[in-house]
């Protein structure tokens, strides 16, 4: 019998309430306003709204997969803005869809069964290929038009794990009915507004072009509050303060990797990072591609002057403060000061310019001010030289840049150093037996369209005053030797002083380590398959073993989904001896039924979570202060349900938009990525003995054929663009775990992958916690239907991850037990390779007692 942490009654609890209402609050903040001819903020006298498309009762509160959250309950966008005191009055519309998305649902649901039943594959992971497709909306007839004094179009769309978005109309691109209802909707109506409640970019170019668009609100996905938040932001409630995260390109060939992206140039197996370190605005501004939206944009209810103060640097620090004024006269807001540099180019080419940090204001009234400080390490602006491997700043002019967006920056100080400096010596460990042709420029195309730059005197810094570090790696794994062979040690020994952990490493046999190195084992048992493996907190995503617990004291460590709140299941049954009874498990849509008849005693337990903004909504308020308090969040309810570990935040690079996954993660700018993941981090692991798991390290940029895939990068893109995000996050907040991803990269797979995850993870950036695999890594899927369909490459080596340093695999399964204990008496791992994979595990563990 598992102890059981849920509520026994299904009344709200306070933490829901005060959770939703400070969310609801936060999540305006995240909002991007990309176009308003004043529309925004309604007036008074809007009182009656004619609402349409598919988001506005069924608005998407986030992606789909693991990444989705079970609530008890989501306020779409038009029951917000009904509770808000609007009159809604179109409802003849918006019923004939919900029965149309109804009937879809149902036939999407007897589809998915009947395939299942005839290949055998689980009907959850034919969900994940086969994912729903919502119905083609009705038409917006004449009999549709009622007297309104403003319309509104909820434009929705919806993705996530194992399906990659498609470059089709309907999910990039608007539908041809989406654009008719639209144009129909700004015919007849004044005050027209659309809402973007999606997760990440789409094609704007044609919806641009109709004129009677007055207002383009990105919404995003902002968590089961999100009708009620963006009511609020329509009326001034909250101000929008958002700015992208991304870049939104006028054409989705404009994007360098659009013709080699996944699926798109019929080749699964491998996929070459051509475009190397220019990726999204660095790319459009290097290569003088015009955006429709450039990164770092976002409009407001009022306007801003920005004045740089002052600009001062040395060879340690790069300080720079900028005076922000509302200068509108009606409305409040927030402004984000955004710094940028130009490196100059020499051996090495470089982008246009980088993010180098920002700040947010507070609120401002009209007409108030304040200065804001942007700081950040001189050495941020070196590059990564694979010739010499090493981060190298090249002599020259580094031109400090600052704005409110990427396109909209002025020179604020020029830094000049003298010669040429390499700040850290590393060695190169990312090699690729192929050879990856990556797009260069050869001149600076494009020069921002900034006025000329006007003289200023340069900042002078000196080679000679930087100090150099040189790596070291680790070159040897000693076995520990039991030295205490006549006691029985266990954690809590550690926990008192009484011993220390090599001591009770030493003592564990090698199967007592295979068993903490596996998860639970869950598939065998018949358990459910796809992240809801938890033996005590039903719905979560896995535990580690319990086998240890009586006689080595070691807790088994609860695994939760995220990276919008706690995947938990709602609801349960137990018998009277507190056995988990079947029934109420939720993937997606679907929801196990409980047996009609229980048996006597049964108690029902209730597991409600928060679902806050997705990653990308969240970092498009540019404000860790915003994101470390959901962060916080999170960890409140980790607290109560005990849960040890949050398999998020997720930090891949939006390479490409049409990734699947791309609204787990935040931005396409590594420096942006770190910063909001480390506050997250921060947020959570204010809460003793629960922490986070950034995930998925590294390169998981797609989700076709995502366990098959060979990520070609070369190691200066991988340090610079799909590492860095990573790297900051372990550096200044050390989270508890690290999730490795399923592809491969430049040949190896990531879990297998010693000089990613021992090399740069441990030696170079000094990361203490444990490393995972994801679901399933190392484990035979075929049964689960999750195989390469031309076979080119395999699974993951589950021996070969505890030689890697991948300390701990999930779910688990006897046979990944079993390979690693056959694995030390074959001599293919050694014993000190499992010593140093269940010291980082019990390095966690030991947090949570």
């Amino acid at each position: 019998m598992a102890q059981i942490y849920a509520s026994k009654t299904n009344e709200i609890q306070k933490y829901e309430t005060e959770h939703e209402n400070e969310v609801r609050h936060l999540a305006g903040e995240c909002m991007v306003l990309l176009e308003n001819d004043g529309v925004l903020p309604f007036s008074d006298k809007i009182k009656k709204i004619a609402l349409y498309g598919t988001g506005a009762r069924h608005t998407v509160k986030g992606g789909t997969g693991s990444g989705d959250v079970n609530v008890r309950k989501t306020v779409s966008i038009a029951r917000g803005l009904e509770e808000a005191g609007f009159e809604i009055v179109t409802e003849d519309w918006l019923d004939r869809y919900d029965r149309d998305l109804e009937e879809a649902q149902k036939t999407y649901l007897k589809k998915l069964k009947d395939m299942s039943d005839e290949t055998g594959e689980p009907s959850v992971i034919l969900g994940f290929k086969h994912p729903f497709q919502e119905p083609e909306q009705p038409i917006v007839e004449e009999t549709d038009i009622k007297e309104a004094d403003a319309a509104i179009y909820v434009l929705a769309r919806n993705s996530g794990e194992g399906k990659d978005r498609r470059a089709e109309k309907g999910d990039y691109y608007l539908s041809d009915r989406e654009l008719q209802n639209i144009r129909f909707m700004t015919e007849n109506y004044s005050n027209c507004v659309v809402l973007l409640n999606t997760g990440g970019v789409i094609d704007l170019t044609e919806l641009r072009k109709i004129s009677g668009v007055q207002a383009i609100l990105l919404t995003g996905q902002t968590g089961n509050m999100g009708g009620h938040a963006v009511a609020d932001v329509l009326m001034a409630k909250t101000v929008p303060s958002g700015k992208l995260t991304d870049t939104w390109a006028r054409s989705y060939d404009d994007y360098p990797s659009s013709r080699t992206f996944s699926y798109r140039d019929d080749n699964l197996d491998d996929e070459y990072y051509s475009d190397g370190i220019y990726v999204g605005y660095r790319y459009f501004d290097t290569f003088g591609i015009m955006p429709l939206y450039c990164f770092g944009y976002g409009k407001g209810y009022t306007d801003f002057s920005l004045v740089t103060k002052e600009v001062t640097a040395d060879e340690k620090l790069v300080k720079v403060e900028v005076e922000v004024t509302n200068i509108g006269k009606v409305y409040p807001g927030r402004e984000v000061v955004q710094v940028y540099y130009s490196a100059p180019d020499g051996v090495m080419e470089k982008p246009t310019q980088e993010l180098a940090g920002f700040a947010k204001t507070k609120l401002l009234m009209p007409g108030e001010k304040e200065v804001v400080t942007v700081t950040f390490a001189t050495e941020d602006m070196a590059s990564y030289d694979s010739y010499d491997a090493a981060w190298v700043m090249e002599e020259g002019e580094y031109t400090i840049r600052v704005g409110n967006s990427s396109r909209t920056t002025e020179v604020a100080a020029i830094i000049d150093l003298d010669e040429t400096v390499q700040t850290v010596l590393l060695k190169n460990v990312m090699k690729d037996k192929e050879f990856v042709k990556e797009i260069h420029h050869m001149v600076p195309i494009f020069d921002l369209e900034l006025d000329d730059t006007p003289f200023m005197r340069p900042i002078l810094i000196y080679a000679e005053n930087f100090k150099k570090k040189i790596m070291e790696y680790e070159v040897i794994r000693t076995t520990l030797e039991d030295k205490r062979p006549d006691e029985i040690l266990t954690l809590e020994d550690v926990k008192k002083g009484a011993a220390s952990l090599e001591e009770l490493v030493a003592q564990l046999t090698v199967e007592e380590m295979a068993d903490l190195c596996v998860g639970t084992e869950r598939l065998e048992e018949g358990g459910n398959v796809i992240g809801s493996s938890s033996a005590c907190v039903p719905g979560a995503a896995g535990d580690t073993t319990s086998a240890l617990i009586e006689k080595r004291k070691i807790p088994n460590l609860i695994l939760a989904d995220g990276p919008a709140g706690l995947r938990l299941q709602t609801h349960f049954k137990t018998d009277k001896e507190g056995n988990k009874l079947p029934g109420g498990e939720q993937f997606g849509m679907e929801i196990a039924p409980f047996a009609k008849e229980q048996p006597e005693g049964a108690q029902d337990y209730y597991q409600y979570c928060t679902a806050i903004p997705i990653a990308t909504t969240l970092a498009q308020s540019w404000d860790v202060d915003l994101i470390k308090r959901m962060g916080e969040i999170v960890g409140e309810e980790m607290e109560q349900f005990h849960i040890h570990l949050w398999l998020a935040p997720g930090m891949n690079i939006h390479r490409n938009p049409l990734c699947g996954r791309n609204f787990e993660y935040y931005s396409e700018d590594p420096l942006l990525t770190g910063l909001c993941a480390a506050a997250d981090t921060k947020g959570v692991q204010s809460y003793k003995g629960h922490g986070t798991t950034i995930k998925h390290f590294a390169a998981n940029n797609q989700e076709d054929n995502r366990m098959f895939t060979n990520a070609h990068i070369s190691e200066r893109a991988l340090r610079e663009i799909y590492l860095k995000g990573f790297e900051i996050v372990v550096k200044t907040a050390q989270p508890y775990a690290i999730m490795t991803s399923y592809n491969l990269i430049n040949g190896t797979h990531a879990a297998n992958h010693y000089d990613m995850l021992q090399n740069v993870a441990r030696d170079e950036w000094g990361f203490e916690g444990f490393i995972m695999t994801d679901w399933y890594t190392s484990q035979d899927t075929t049964a689960l239907g999750m195989v390469s369909e031309s076979g080119k490459y395999s699974y993951s080596d589950g021996v070969q991850c505890i030689k890697a340093g991948n300390d701990l695999q999930m779910p688990g399964c006897r046979k990944n037990v079993e390979d690693i204990v056959d694995g030390v008496k074959n001599g293919r791992i050694t014993k000190a390779d499992l010593q140093r994979c269940a010291k980082h595990i019990l390095g966690i563990a030991l947090k949570t007692i």
